[in-house]
């Protein structure tokens, strides 16, 4: 009666594959979840900039970040000015 001990070693190489097989399908799992997470933060975080880019371009354009127009000067014509005036006494010279 020799085959206890073979039934013993063919149920440790069971269990042992068992256990193995188990912890492949848990860090895959792992790597699936960390790529999966990786992904949203990536585009969690390019929509955040985008945001921040639109609200500091919002603030400094329309917001009262917006620099405050200065008055110009403007001048207004007066009636001492006299208005140009052809001159026909004044000709073009020939050109050679």
């Amino acid at each position: 009666m020799a085959t206890g001990g073979k039934d013993r070693d063919t149920r440790a190489t069971r269990e042992r594959a068992r256990l193995y097989q188990a912890r492949r399908e848990f860090h895959a799992g792992q790597e699936r979840r960390r790529t999966r997470d990786n992904l949203i933060a990536g585009i969690a975080g390019g929509l955040l900039i985008l945001g921040l880019v639109a609200a500091q371009t919002v603030y400094f354009v329309a917001g009262p970040g917006a620099p405050e127009p200065a008055p110009t000067s403007t001048p207004t014509p007066t009636g001492t000015t006299p208005a140009p005036t052809p001159d026909s006494s004044v000709t073009p010279t020939p050109t050679p």
